[in-house]
């Protein structure tokens, strides 16, 4: 078992063939980095010196380390999972870009499953009985398999539609392995940072596994996703637009999470949808996201987008909870006080908010002018007067100003210092902001933020009818 393993490069394979050991499940990554570096510089020289297409070489090399990355499970394939939804403007040429975020897509609902044995093993041994004594009907063909596991529909004695999600066996223990060897996760992000992109960017590669690591090692435990989720569910149940599945508490356990089957539109069929359904589901994971994050102040960290079911209605439901990170008021308070300052204008306000809440330091070698335009020039979303389509080229954009240390921004750049407290809402942001860039939905956002930031009234209708929802629970509490 891997628990026992007492040489952390020894080699060693659980009965789904989860392999274990750092160098074993390194080495695939690294060989397929290295040849990936020497095909890139072939196929740079003939497109130089004959104008050869390099497409066929991008679509190889994406479904090589989709098909990598799938078998692998555990940290690998949640990583490819997490950017299969972000713009990578800055990363890869736009023309390719399609190829690898179409190959990376298939993590979220075509992972490798288990074998039916196996997970009716797991099942059992976690709820401590049969499965017949739980459940009246079970599908062992999964819904759909993931990095950590996979769901089946199920059917319970009382006639409720549950799904249940199976944890893979060992997934755990390699999950912990691979956290520990950053060298795997750095050679992950030198695959797509550097070995894909003609551009050689200046990215701290271990700075950036040590905070994928941290994202990626919170959802093995299926306990915590639980209370996570019926907090939510709670919240939101009634709610005109927004749908968290309820939790079976007594059929769930670290290992198996048992909960109301959802069933709609997957992401897929969810893009070639009219525009104005589009842009209804957008406002509702806009409003959902941070609509919690202010009044509740949790915040879903995990934005990709098998995350949703989407409804013809206009509603969309939210699955998994494994990645929820919890705020204290004042630290809501501090990153909205910059917000509001820099909507209203207010140059030296926002340097004096970033300054408080430890952005910059009042020593650093920055201007407020700086600041301000660092801030001002992403929010254009948010000042925008009129409809804003937000696309994935101007998502791009936002995040090559964010992080380009070349870019316009690069002073500024140079001394940000975010407190730890807030490193989840650099990932939040821009998974969120890639999710609306891809159903290409407009809104007036700045508007909708100001119902947060301001205490302003509901422009939307879909404002108005959650603003009346709230509202009716405010009044039968009394």
């Amino acid at each position: 078992m891997f628990g026992a393993e007492s040489d952390p490069s020894s080699a060693t394979a659980t009965d789904d063939g989860i392999q274990a050991g750092r160098l074993r499940r390194a080495a695939p990554l690294a060989s397929l980095t290295a040849r990936t570096a020497g095909d890139a510089v072939v196929t740079g020289l003939r497109g130089r010196l004959a104008g050869a297409d390099s497409t066929e070489f991008h679509i190889r090399t994406a479904e090589r380390y989709t098909e990598l990355l799938g078998r692998s499970k555990g940290a690998l394939m949640k990583a490819g999972q997490m950017l299969s939804f972000v713009s990578a403007g800055p990363v890869i040429p736009p023309e390719y870009q399609p190829i690898y975020q179409a190959a990376l897509e298939r993590l979220c609902d075509q992972a490798p499953p288990m074998a039916p044995e196996l997970a009716r093993d797991v099942l059992e041994r976690e709820l401590g009985h049969c499965h017949e004594q739980a459940f009246a009907e079970f599908d062992w063909e999964p819904l759909a398999a993931a990095s950590v596991g996979q769901v089946h529909a199920a059917r319970l004695h009382d006639g409720r539609a549950v799904a249940v999600k199976i944890q893979y066996p060992g997934v755990a223990e390699a999950i912990a392995a691979d956290l520990k060897n950053t060298e795997l996760l750095v050679a992950f992000i030198s695959l797509t940072l550097g070995c894909l992109s003609p551009k050689k960017l200046s990215v701290d590669l271990r700075g950036c596994a040590r905070e994928m690591g941290v994202l990626i090692g919170e959802e093995l435990d299926y306990g915590i996703e639980a209370i996570n989720q019926t907090t939510f569910a709670e919240y939101y149940r009634g709610h005109p637009f927004i749908h968290v599945p309820e939790v079976v508490a007594e059929l769930s356990t670290a290992r198996v999470l048992t909960q109301e089957l959802v069933l709609g539109l997957p992401w897929r069929d969810a893009l070639t949808a009219g525009q104005e359904l589009r842009d209804q589901w957008a406002e509702a994971i806009w409003r959902f996201t941070y609509g919690t994050y202010k009044r509740l102040y949790l915040i879903h960290a995990d934005p990709h987008p098998g995350n949703y079911v989407f409804h013809e209605d206009g509603s969309v439901s939210i699955l998994d909870y494994g990645c929820v990170k919890r705020f204290r008021r004042g630290q809501v308070e501090l990153l909205d006080a910059i917000v509001r300052e820099c909507l209203r204008h207010d140059v030296l306000g926002t340097w004096r908010a970033c300054v408080e809440a430890g952005f910059w330091r009042s020593c650093d070698p920055v201007t407020p002018e700086e600041v301000f335009a660092y801030w001002w020039e992403d929010f254009a979303l948010l000042w925008a007067q009129e409809r804003f389509v937000v696309t994935p080229e101007y998502v791009a954009r936002r995040i090559a100003r964010r992080c380009s240390p070349t870019g316009p921004s690069a002073n500024a750049l140079r001394y940000f210092d975010a407190p730890p407290e807030y490193a989840f809402m650099s990932r939040v942001e821009p998974g969120i902001l890639s999710v609306v860039a891809q159903l290409r939905a407009g809104n007036h956002w700045g508007r909708i933020s100001a119902e947060h930031l301001e205490g302003a009234a509901p422009f939307t209708e879909m404002g108005k009818r959650e603003r009346s929802f709230f509202a009716a629970r405010a009044r039968a509490s009394l």
